[in-house]
């Protein structure tokens, strides 16, 4: 299968990303369009890996097991706040934050 298409997926999966953390409000939302950020960029990291063997021993494999142990992190400290922001102001909305500023 050529390249092409996986780049094509990649963009479409990142885009579709973009779109939601941009757009909606709600937290969790947010962050499901992180995670679908970044496993366009994995998808992407393994496809040019397959494409171009490694020369010196790092793999693009390797780099996608270190962003799913990042990912996986920023879910648990995310998902924490989330869960402590609804405990207080009983909403997941993210523009409710602005509120508590003042």
């Amino acid at each position: 299968m050529p390249i092409v298409y996986y780049l094509y997926l990649s963009l479409a999966l990142f885009c579709i990303g973009i779109v939601g953390v941009l757009t909606r409000r709600n937290a969790i939302i947010i962050f499901m369009c992180i995670e679908i950020m970044l496993n366009a960029v994995n998808l992407l990291l393994v496809a040019f890996s397959k494409m171009h063997p490694p020369k010196a021993g790092i793999d693009g494999q390797l780099f996608v097991f270190f962003i799913m142990v990042v990912a996986a992190a920023e879910v648990s400290v995310g998902l924490a706040i989330i869960v402590m922001m609804y405990r207080r102001i009983h909403s997941v909305d993210v523009n409710f934050l602005n509120r508590l500023k003042h």
